[in-house]
Formats: C-alpha cells, sequence, structure tokens
C-alpha cells in the first residue's frame, strides 16, 4: 500500500490498482498519458516486445487494418494493465490476453483497462485486432509515412505510449505491388502475395514508441556503401537531374555523420541498419527515426543555386538527425519535459561535427547570429519559459518545442563545455551513453556524471541556467570614479546569472577586464573616466541584454561600430535591436542607421542577421505612411549589393530580402521582369521554388496601388510552369490566400477548422502567412480572434511545432493597436487557457504587442503621429 499512498490521492488510495472492479481504475485515466500513469506503469511494466501486421490499401478513402500482439513481464499482477488507443472504441475489434478473448474490459479517454484477474506475475501476452486512425499516418494519393512524436503511436496501434517503456518492434507491412516499404527493423523477407505485397521488418532494437516509424508507397530507392556503413536512400523526386547533383554529398554527408559520432563518443553506431527517406513538405526538417531517418526533400535536394549556407544547412540537418542515434534514441529521456536534452545535444554535436567541413566560415560568428536573437525573441517575452519545463501530460508534450530548446540550450551547453573542459565533457557524456545504453535518464542523471569532473557546482548553474525562465538585463550607472553594473530580470528585478562577461571597452582601442558574474547581482570597478564605449558582450557569448545608457546608444549608433571585431559589432547589432525591443531606442533610429550598416558590412553571417531585422523593421516597426521613403532607400543599395556581391550566398541573401520588401512602383516592375525571365540576375540562376515565391510575393502586392498592373493570372501561369506533382499540389492549395477577393480568403480561411485540410502543415502555414500579409493586414484582422479560438483543437490534431507555426503565421502581418487590443481581449476573457497554450500565445504575440505599443511610443516621443518621415 506504500506505493499507492505516494502515487495517489487520498481519495482513492482503496480502489484503483488493487480492486477487482475494473471500472474503478477510471478515476486514473485521463486523457492523453498523465505523468502518474507513467510512472506507475514504468515501475511496473519491462521486456516489452511489439509485433504489429498492418494492411496499408492502395486508396486514402480505406481504412488501414492492423492486428498485434504485445509481450510484456509484469511486476505487480494485483494491478490492472491500462494500454493506450487514442482512437473510436469501435475500431478496436478484438482483445485477447495471453490468449483468452476478454470482454469486460473498459475503454476510457483513450485507454484500455484489462482487469488484473487475466495476467500473472512475469511474462505475459497481449492480442488485438484494430483499424488504425489516419492521425498520425499522413496518408497521400500514392504514399504514407507515420509521425508519432510525442505520444501519437497509440492512435495507430494499442500500446504504452510513453517514453520509458522502451519496446522491441517486429512489423509485417501488406501494401499495394507497385509500392516500397521501409522502418526502423532490418528488412528480413518481401513475398509477393496476389494484389499485395508483404514486408517483414525484424526485431529492433528496445526503442520509445515514438521513435518507431514506417513509410511506404511509390519511392525510388537508391542503396550504397560507403566509409563502411550502407546506406540506403527513399525519396519522390522527378527531377533526374536535381537528385544527380546532389546524391554524391548527401551519403557521404551521412557516412561522415555516423564515424564522426562513433569516434567522438567512442561507440559504434547502436542500431541495425540505417535508412533515411526523403519527404515532400515533410512537417520537421528532420526526425530520428532510428534505423528510418525522415528528412524534408527540400532541405536535401538543393538546387544548382544553392548557397554555401544552404549546403551548411543541410549538413548540419544530417548530423543533428544522427546525433539523435545517440542522444535521444539510444539514450532516451524518461519523460518529455527533457525532451530538450536530446535536442540540445543532437544540435551541439552537429556543430561540432560540420564546422570543420565549412573552413570558410567564421563559426562563432555564425553560433552567435544563429541562436542569441531567437532565443532572446522568446525569452524576453512574457511566455517565455525555462529549458527544463514542467509537464503533466504527455497530450501537452508538443508545446514543449521552441527557440529556447533550440536556441537557448546550445548557448547554456557551450558555457557548460567551456566551465568543464572540451575533454572532460566528452568523457562525461560518454559515460552518460554507456551507463543508459537503450534506457532512460534525465537531466540530473547527467549532472551527477559531470559534476564529478568539475570542482563547479552545476546543480546551483543549473537550477539558474535550466530551470528558471528568462534572461539577464545589465544596466551599467557611473558614480564619480566607479562604474557600477547591476543584473536584473526582464521584470526588473535584482536576480544573477552566473557566467563570464567579457567587456569591451572603446578608449584608445583596446579591451578593457574580464569581469565574472557569479553570485552577486552588481559588480562594481574603479574607472578614470567615462569612456567613449563599455560593452559587455566583447565576445559574443554573453547571453542577456544591455540597457544602452546615452553615451554607449550614441556611439554605437554612427559608422564607430567598424573600429570594433566583427564578432563584438555584430553583439552590439543584436543589443541594438533588444534595445529597440525595450524601447530606449526608437525604431526611427534603425531607420536611420540600419542601411549604413548593410551597406559597410562586409561579414556574411552579419549581412545576414541585419537584412533579417531590416525585414521585420520594414514591415512590423514602420508606420505604413512612412515604408515608402524607407523602400526608396533600400531598394536601390539591395539591388546594387546584390549585384556586387562576389558569392552566391551573399546574392542570395540581397534578392531575397528585395523580393520581400520591394513596394515602390520601380520594384514592383522589376521583380515582374525577372518572374518573365526579362531581366536576368548574373550569377544567380532562380530555381522554380525561386519563381513560385516570386509569384507569390507579386501576387500580394495586387494590393497596392502601383501593383494592379501585377496580371491576375500570375498565379494561375506559374502553376503551369510546376512539373513535380507534389509541389503542383502545394501552389494550388495556397493561391486561395492569395486570391484579390476577399470573400475567396475568408472562404479558405474557414476552410482551415477542418482538421483534414491542415494535413499539409508546411503548406497551411505558407498560406496563412500570406492570408496575413501586412499589405493586406486590414482586410484580414477578423482571421486574429478565430485563429487564437482554433488553438486548442490544433494542438490536438497537429504536430509539435505546428502550433506556434500557426500562430506566428496569423500574427505575422500585423502591428496596431487594434490588433493588439484583440490578442489582450482574447487573454483576459480566456483565463482558463491551458498555461502552456498561453504561453505560446504570449510568444508569438509578442511582436504585435511590442511593435504596436513601440510605434505609439516613438509617435508620442518625437512628437508626431502617423506623419511621413
Amino acid at each position: 500500500m506504500k506505493r499507492l499512498i505516494y502515487l495517489l490521492p487520498a481519495v482513492l488510495m482503496l480502489s484503483l490498482f488493487a480492486c477487482n472492479s475494473p471500472k474503478n481504475n477510471i478515476a486514473l485515466v485521463e486523457k492523453g498519458i498523465s505523468k502518474k500513469l507513467n510512472d506507475r506503469r514504468d515501475e511496473n511494466i519491462s521486456k516489452v516486445v511489439y509485433k504489429l501486421h498492418f494492411n496499408l490499401p492502395a486508396t486514402k478513402a480505406e481504412p488501414v487494418w492492423g492486428n498485434e500482439e504485445i509481450a510484456f513481464d509484469i511486476k505487480f499482477p494485483e494491478e490492472d494493465i491500462i494500454l493506450d488507443f487514442q482512437n473510436d472504441k469501435g475500431n478496436l475489434r478484438k482483445v485477447l490476453v495471453n490468449g483468452k478473448k476478454i470482454k469486460n474490459y473498459n475503454f476510457v479517454n483513450g485507454h484500455i483497462i484489462l482487469p488484473h484477474k487475466a495476467f500473472h506475475k512475469g511474462h505475459n501476452l497481449v492480442s488485438t485486432e484494430f483499424i488504425a486512425s489516419n492521425f498520425s499516418l499522413n496518408r497521400s494519393t500514392d504514399y504514407l509515412y507515420t509521425l508519432f512524436v510525442p505520444d501519437k503511436a497509440s492512435t495507430a496501434f494499442p500500446c504504452f505510449d510513453q517514453p520509458d517503456i522502451k519496446g522491441q518492434f517486429i512489423l509485417i507491412l501488406d501494401i499495394p505491388r507497385d509500392w516500397v516499404a521501409v522502418s526502423n527493423g532490418q528488412q528480413t523477407s518481401m513475398e509477393n502475395m496476389g494484389p499485395f505485397t508483404q514486408y517483414v521488418f525484424g526485431q529492433t532494437k528496445p526503442i520509445s514508441t515514438y521513435l518507431f516509424a514506417f513509410a511506404a508507397g511509390k519511392f525510388k530507392v537508391i542503396k550504397r556503401t560507403i566509409k563502411g556503413h550502407t546506406l540506403t536512400l527513399y525519396h519522390r523526386e522527378t527531377d533526374s537531374l536535381l537528385v544527380k547533383q546532389n546524391l554524391d554529398d548527401i551519403f557521404l554527408l551521412q557516412a561522415d555523420a555516423i564515424n564522426w559520432m562513433e569516434q567522438y563518443t567512442g561507440l559504434k553506431y547502436p542500431f541495425q541498419k540505417f535508412d533515411f527517406v526523403l519527404l515532400p513538405s515533410f512537417q520537421f526538417s528532420g526526425m530520428e527515426h532510428p534505423g528510418d531517418v525522415f528528412y524534408r526533400s527540400e532541405k536535401m535536394f538543393l538546387d544548382k543555386s544553392a548557397t554555401l549556407s544552404q549546403k551548411l544547412e543541410r549538413a548540419r540537418l544530417i548530423a543533428h538527425e544522427t546525433a539523435h542515434m545517440w542522444f535521444g534514441d539510444l539514450v532516451t529521456m524518461k519523460w518529455f519535459n527533457d525532451v530538450w536534452l536530446k535536442e540540445v545535444f543532437a544540435s551541439f554535436m552537429a556543430g561540432k561535427m560540420v564546422n570543420p567541413s565549412f573552413p570558410t566560415f567564421n563559426h562563432n560568428l555564425l553560433f552567435l547570429t544563429d541562436n542569441f536573437p531567437k532565443a532572446y525573441a522568446v525569452d524576453r517575452t512574457q511566455g517565455t519559459n525555462a529549458i527544463e519545463q514542467p509537464l503533466e501530460n504527455l497530450n501537452m508534450a508538443g508545446t514543449l518545442y521552441g527557440a529556447i530548446i533550440y536556441h537557448k540550450a546550445p548557448i547554456i551547453m557551450m558555457q557548460l563545455e567551456e566551465m568543464i573542459g572540451a575533454e572532460k565533457f566528452r568523457k562525461g557524456l560518454t559515460e552518460y551513453l554507456r551507463k543508459f545504453a537503450y534506457s532512460n535518464a534525465n537531466w540530473d542523471d547527467l549532472v551527477d556524471i559531470l559534476n564529478s569532473k568539475t570542482k563547479k557546482d552545476l546543480r546551483k548553474w543549473s537550477d539558474v541556467w535550466v530551470k528558471q525562465a528568462g534572461m539577464p538585463v545589465y544596466k551599467l550607472t557611473y558614480i564619480k570614479d566607479l562604474v557600477y553594473i547591476d543584473e536584473f530580470d526582464m521584470q526588473q528585478k535584482l536576480r544573477f546569472w552566473p557566467q563570464n562577461v567579457d567587456m569591451y571597452k572603446v578608449e584608445n582601442e583596446k579591451y578593457g577586464v574580464k569581469i565574472v558574474f557569479d553570485d552577486k547581482q552588481q559588480y562594481q570597478f574603479p574607472i578614470k573616466k567615462q569612456p567613449d564605449l563599455l560593452f559587455l558582450n566583447g565576445n559574443g557569448k554573453v547571453y542577456g541584454y544591455q540597457q544602452l545608457d546615452d553615451k554607449n546608444k550614441t556611439f554605437l549608433l554612427s559608422s564607430q561600430v567598424f573600429r570594433m571585431p566583427v564578432i563584438t559589432r555584430t553583439a552590439i547589432y543584436i543589443d541594438l535591436w533588444e534595445d529597440m525591443q525595450n524601447k530606449n531606442t526608437l525604431p526611427q533610429e534603425l531607420r536611420k542607421i540600419f542601411p549604413y550598416f548593410i551597406k559597410h558590412e562586409t561579414a556574411e553571417p552579419s549581412i545576414n542577421l541585419l537584412l533579417s531585422y531590416y525585414q521585420k523593421l520594414f514591415w512590423r516597426f514602420t508606420l505604413p505612411d512612412n515604408r515608402m521613403a524607407l523602400a526608396r532607400k533600400m531598394e536601390p543599395l539591395l539591388w546594387k549589393k546584390m549585384e556586387e556581391a562576389t558569392t552566391l550566398s551573399l546574392k542570395s541573401s540581397y534578392y531575397k530580402t528585395y523580393v520581400k520588401t520591394a513596394i515602390t512602383k520601380g520594384g514592383i516592375e522589376k521583380l515582374y521582369s525577372v518572374w518573365q525571365k526579362k531581366i536576368k540576375i548574373k550569377g544567380l540562376s532562380l530555381s522554380v521554388a525561386n519563381y513560385t515565391t516570386l509569384a507569390y510575393e507579386l501576387a500580394v502586392r495586387r494590393a497596392l496601388p502601383q501593383g494592379k498592373t501585377i496580371p491576375d493570372d500570375i498565379l494561375k501561369k506559374q502553376l503551369q510552369r510546376i512539373t513535380n506533382p507534389d509541389r503542383k499540389k502545394e501552389m494550388a492549395f495556397i493561391i486561395p490566400a492569395l486570391n484579390k477577393n476577399p470573400a475567396v480568403r475568408a472562404e479558405f480561411f474557414e476552410s482551415l477548422k477542418i482538421p483534414l485540410n491542415r494535413q499539409h502543415q508546411q503548406w497551411v502555414i505558407k498560406a496563412v502567412t500570406y492570408l496575413n500579409h501586412p499589405l493586406v493586414a486590414i482586410f484580414s484582422e477578423k482571421f486574429i480572434l478565430p485563429s487564437m479560438e482554433m488553438l486548442q483543437g490544433i494542438q490536438k490534431t497537429s504536430d509539435v511545432f505546428f502550433p506556434k507555426s500557426w500562430l506566428d503565421a496569423a500574427f505575422y502581418g500585423y502591428n496596431s493597436k487594434h490588433a493588439a487590443a484583440v490578442i489582450k481581449k482574447y487573454l483576459d476573457k480566456n483565463h482558463d487557457l491551458n498555461k502552456k497554450l498561453r504561453q505560446k500565445i504570449l510568444q508569438a504575440a509578442d511582436p504585435v504587442l511590442r511593435s504596436a505599443n513601440i510605434l505609439f511610443n516613438e509617435t508620442s516621443m518625437i512628437g508626431f503621429k502617423h506623419t511621413k518621415e
């Protein structure tokens, strides 16, 4: 009974697991998988083996039938067994336990409750027949693929759908004769059986249910043995030249990534084989199913004009998913609150293995520009979250994903490696992987191992950086011959974050002192006179925002930044942007200096950062009446920089910024001539995807008086140019979002309320972004409220990244006080909204709320309102 007292409320102590009547277990099984259910089953269930058999029909209208055997050991035979099956009860056709048909089971909240009397201690066998839900089968006309992360395996078949009950999978697939299939396990047989072919995949190593996967359909198959590894690629690309020009690089990158991980960890690749599937418009960039990795096809098959940055991104993606074979697949988190752990190590390892292959890049600079701005964009909001977040139920696990995991956590991991030392850090990770191989662990398990290798108190460090939300704000105060540096959080409360602060002082162009913030919120040091500049992030590694005083700001809003090292001035660009977000610098001040920065900056990552900021500044932080003046200044500069650029990557960056921001009559006419192929850009070969994006951008500009010359059939003509059937379907889906008629756009939005119409999530995000483009914002504000009202349904019926991406797209074009008021009113009215969904709204809405406030503040401060600059 002691176990029950620990796990359950007192009112339930006498019932749930020790009771003879299965119906009394209903109180335990809420929708989803609760932490209580997870922990109880983890203690009771072990040695799980699934033998699954699915019949995959040729047409989407037909159901997918399946049967399975689940073998497992039980520690406590007095407890009812609860299987997860997020499906209709009617789709569970038969249940047997140890060979006997069970009729008196309960089906509650997506769970099958089986009476304990049917089981015994030790080995047991449950057999079921069922119809799989289409929810996570991603069925298209002639192919399908599964995507079960984080808790969606149980939509397809009954299982213990939690990460710390690992199972071994045997899979049988009956598929149409002209299809092929791939899964985690090694294919052991393939037999033609009349109208279908049967594939059998052998038993896998122990993996979590969210990592089990298969794909089947009309795929082309390419197998190669390279550098000691046999790799098999599945794809649907119809452009044979595109495939040919990428294959060598893809296979080499994949083999190199496996070899690098084996060398770094000292552990051989831990699964039986390595296949990978390239899927058009896949929801994620990649998904780390062991032996069956999925990639988004568009990320892998790069066109001839692909930039070096795109190639680096592809290499990192391959490295990231490969690193997951060790971090996430071999050793998996016990509970999804530690999902960040697998993601941060995959990203961290990817950088280590890929960076040496791209020696022309300044990788420290890239790390700064790739991670800090994206982390700050969430950490500055009222909806920010800690790296490690609480999680009561797996049905909310998807809300844990975001920029804090993917961009703040790598910064913190960089700090950790520097604190311990690279070699001790590597040895600690190897020990962690060996100790928990084919099992589960949490962050604290790793901290205990690393703590033994340093004199630092890593638990104290972790409590600040990993388990608490927020970012530091640094303020400098000069009093006589002392300068004081205070540390606050975004709510202006004194708080400290232990990290090294590398101070850059401009006084005879020399670095100043290095200061270590550890256990104090304030640091002071003597200074003879106030220098021209005192900047706290000289090395680009300090996480936090420095509130600029007038003297510092005046110095930084000038050509003086080009006296500094590139890493320092890029950190300054970021801090200036954050200073504007915090209403300490006016957008007008950035609009004045950014053209100068863009004109004179030479480092490619810094240029890309400035161009990204410029697009946000142009659309979000400039009033519509003032955009034309900025466009007249910037369009000639961007076009000139594009023509003069010496690398393909830079040409592409300037071109894409021009496409996204050109609004003058001359700019629109120039873009239309490019689309007509009357103007060719020297050194830049545009792909079908480039022309499609250009057609979208021109179509949305028909809302401008100077865009009236764009023909109404431009999208139809671009659709005719496309030959790939998957890309053709995508564009046909997006076109209604760009229709000139607001009623058609409204009808399209209404259609998205039906979950089936949101199946292709990448398509939806593109379409909704254009639906809410700034140029049509005045007609589209009516979509803001229903977009938020749809969020709970979207969260339940979509994959992990989609809810936040949906909100980003829904809020994309807005900076008005009215739009901000709609969002605030919804949040004020819906106090009972799930906390994690509220956080997502606050994160996505922050640019709307902040820009509306900042623009109002700017017009007030400079003494005019809605007047042209």
